[in-house]
């Protein structure tokens, strides 16, 4: 930028200010934050201007005032260099510098009260997890989720000075960039249910259809599902048969209760080991959808897709809230949600003397981690693709060590 154009974009921004457009202090900023003022040949004079105007533009709200601050500091300096330097202006930026950073500290105190220490005697709560596939879920799938999270909701350097500042009178102006700020990524409860949670994913495509045209090509499943009731089926012969003793079944292809789950070979490269049994005559890429397809149920008009998925954890101070995926509705799917508390009577001899005979179980609780799926109301095919995160499992603590107060309670104790 040249000395003229320097000129050209000051006069600019101190037009915007002027007339109070919202678009001033996101462009001011970055232009601030992108170049040398002194090297544009911009005055002293100009650049007070310009920096106390940009100071008025911020939100009031504390997490914007280290900003704040840096215009106001700059300013009562560039204030001793011009040619008329005010004593009186000067103690009053000098007030507002010492109200500004009195605010800030009040905010970033109350921040840190939200974050105490834990007592060293106090350990993290232990999840363990046994899986048949350890690397992939426990890792490759995290740092998947978090390249699909970062690239869907980053925000740009323009949006992000966005958010810094609030308009005095706004205008309808949905065309004006700098003016944009209202993005998912900018809301913190939004991404933190999706930055704060383990996912799960699948490592190949995953299409649920209520037709059989176009299934993927590594496995297919198919089930007569509705509300109370589901039962699977094969297709035999162009004739759909009970999948468990081949009876032929008078269903036509076009039932509204039908779902055909198909699956495509595995994507991912960084899948690791794999523990997991699988078919003897197909390829590893062939035969892991194979078999989780082969463990896939259906609940009523939910598919439940197994994940072999266990997890330990001290039933009596935490529980795991399991729900679909945020963004799986895009994608035609709603997921269920439940929340493991403790371990259910409902599993194998096996499954509780294990919990009885290994040290590290003790004071655990155990159970599984599952995916439920349903087409969303209206659609009849969606495809998940591979490395899409499908469901969340977020920590909270157990209903016994928590309760809700009315705030009107507490003035009387």
């Amino acid at each position: 930028m040249t000395p003229q154009e320097a000129r050209a974009q000051y006069n600019y921004l101190m037009t915007l200010c002027i007339r109070k457009e919202e678009s001033f202090g996101p462009l001011a900023m970055a232009f601030i934050k992108d170049h040398d003022l002194d090297q544009l040949g911009l005055q002293p004079e100009e650049q007070f201007n310009l920096y106390m105007a940009t100071a008025k533009a911020f939100a009031a709200e504390p997490k914007r005032y280290s900003h704040k601050l840096d215009c106001l500091q700059r300013a009562l300096h560039l204030l001793r260099q011009t040619a008329y330097p005010d004593q009186g202006l000067a103690q009053h930026l000098t007030q507002e510098i010492q109200k500004a950073q009195a605010e800030l500290d009040l905010y970033n105190e109350a921040m840190r009260s939200n974050r105490p220490q834990a007592p060293a005697s106090l350990d993290k709560q232990r999840i363990v997890v046994e899986t048949d596939l350890p690397d992939y879920f426990l890792d490759t799938a995290q740092k998947r989720a978090a390249t699909y999270y970062q690239n869907k909701y980053k925000l740009t350097k323009e949006s992000k000075t966005a958010q810094h500042f609030s308009g005095p009178a706004r205008k309808f102006e949905p065309e004006n960039p700098a003016v944009h700020k209202e993005w998912a990524g900018a809301c913190a409860p939004f991404m933190a249910v999706r930055t704060n949670a383990l996912h799960l994913m699948l490592p190949f495509d995953l299409k649920i259809s209520r037709r059989p045209d176009e299934p993927l090509e590594a496995a297919l499943r198919i089930w007569y599902a509705t509300m109370g009731y589901s039962f699977p089926l094969r297709y035999e012969m162009g004739k759909l048969c009970s999948y468990y003793d081949d009876q032929v079944l008078d269903i036509a292809l076009d039932d509204p209760n039908l779902l055909f789950v198909s699956a495509s070979p595995v994507k991912e490269a960084e899948l690791g080991s794999v523990e997991r049994p699988l078919p003897s005559d197909v390829p590893m890429e062939i035969g892991l959808p194979r078999a989780f397809l082969d463990a896939t149920n259906a609940l009523g008009p939910y598919i439940q897709v197994v994940c072999n998925f266990k997890v330990w954890f001290d039933a009596a101070s935490v529980s795991l809230l399991v729900q679909g995926a945020p963004d799986l509705h895009e994608y035609g799917l709603q997921g269920g949600a439940g929340l493991l508390t403790r371990t259910y009577a409902t599993e194998k001899v096996q499954a509780y003397a294990q919990a009885v005979t290994q040290p590290w179980t003790e004071g655990l609780s155990f159970n599984f981690v599952n995916m439920h799926l349903q087409l969303l109301p209206g659609t009849d095919s969606a495809m998940i693709p591979y490395n899409t995160p499908v469901f969340s499992v977020l920590p909270v603590l157990n209903r016994q060590q928590y309760r809700f107060e009315d705030r009107r309670t507490l003035d009387t104790n």
